[in-house]
């Protein structure tokens, strides 16, 4: 017994020592913490998507046959992070004022806001962080639809913008699609 102690022991100090070792890396350029999110009380909507590299690259692999334009894209990004938040009288004034101050920090931290759209009760705000003059790596999209839902999104990594909407398409994530359809639509906007 006291063998199977002391090798408990020296196990956990191992692991211990390795841990220590392996400290987490700092978070990606284009990462946006969204901080804590309350979801509403009346059993509203309440959306969390999180896909990491490792999941996007089996994707990628798995696309890469039938549509290789979206496993090229697939293939560069990082993180894809989506928050949908019905909203209620409990948390519609904590979500709205958390969404106003991602917004904030964005623009403090020398992100660059490329669309705003403001129609009837809907606010839309998309913010890129780039690399260079070429480079995107990281993409955060804020939707403030009225009174009932508010969404966040964030793309880590080598991002083509005008391939969104084809990513928000093929993962099945419906902000993500509209957010590109709004980029591309600004883009074409630009260019008339």
């Amino acid at each position: 017994m006291k063998r199977l102690i002391r090798y408990a022991l020296r196990s956990a100090a191992l692991a211990a020592l390795i841990n220590v070792g392996l400290q987490a890396d700092p978070p990606a350029a284009g990462y946006v913490d969204f901080g804590k999110l309350t979801p509403p009380q009346a059993g509203g909507e309440f959306v969390e998507v999180h896909i990491k590299n490792n999941l996007l690259s089996m994707v990628a692999r798995l696309t890469q046959k039938e549509e290789p334009e979206v496993a090229d894209l697939l293939r560069g990004l990082q993180l894809v992070h989506v928050n949908v938040i019905g909203l209620d009288d409990q948390n519609r004034a904590e979500v709205l004022g958390r969404v106003e101050k991602v917004r904030a920090e964005l623009e403090a931290k020398g992100w660059e806001r490329i669309v705003i759209a403001q129609e009837k009760d809907q606010d839309v705000r998309v913010y890129v962080k780039t690399r260079g003059a070429e480079a995107v790596e990281g993409l955060a999209i804020t939707v403030l639809d009225g009174k009932h839902e508010a969404v966040l999104v964030n793309i880590v990594g080598d991002i083509k913008p005008e391939k969104l909407a084809t990513l928000g398409e093929r993962l099945k994530i419906e902000p993500l699609k509209k957010a590109g359809e709004a980029i591309n639509a600004g883009e074409h906007h630009k260019k008339s």
